[in-house]
């Protein structure tokens, strides 16, 4: 395969998968019960881009999504989730799998979390204006009942993603690179 069409191939890929992040923010409006189930989908895509070509083209893909998403989506709290957690934490996974084990390794991982929730709180409550109606009646006890909730579904999130990159190189590997000529 020559260069030019293993760049082809690269930028083929990263339109496909920006395009589907995309449609499935969008869905964040059609469907508002999703608000952070589709941005995480999206930004499972994300991990294809960072298993099939590198990560710089995965950050790339993240920052077209990001950009796209706050200039399209009307669901901005979908979007800054996306943009805070979802759509780099593939990358920021793969990362730390790859040189740090086991306690630190879950450190690092729960500390990206919580940094980015809180940040994600922030802005769409102060900077978008998202309404949070629970702090008004439970006052500050609801967003620390939200984040320690939060860090269970991540728990779940993460281990839901390894199995489901375990499950694209055992079985969906082959079809992908057929597809896109890899």
């Amino acid at each position: 395969m020559t260069q030019n069409s293993k760049k082809s191939s690269k930028t083929a890929v990263g339109g496909v998968i920006t395009a589907l992040s995309i449609v499935l923010m969008f869905l964040t409006s059609v469907i508002p019960t999703l608000t952070y189930a589709l941005p995480a989908a999206a930004g499972f895509l994300i991990t294809l881009i960072v298993i099939e070509i590198d990560k710089k083209w995965a950050l790339g893909v993240y920052a077209a999504v990001s950009l796209l998403s706050v200039l399209l989506i009307a669901d901005k709290e979908a979007a800054v989730m996306y943009i805070m957690f979802f759509g780099y934490y593939p990358i920021v996974k793969a990362i730390f799998e790859k040189h740090f084990h086991s306690v630190l390794l879950w450190v690092l991982k729960f500390a990206v979390f919580n940094v980015g929730a809180v940040a994600a709180f922030f802005i769409s409550t102060y900077v978008f204006l998202v309404p949070f109606e629970e702090m008004e009646k439970y006052g500050a006890i609801a967003a620390w009942g939200l984040l320690a909730a939060g860090n269970v579904i991540f728990l779940l999130y993460d281990f839901a993603m390894t199995n489901l990159i375990r499950l694209y190189l055992i079985k969906w590997r082959k079809t992908f690179r057929r597809i896109f000529k890899f």
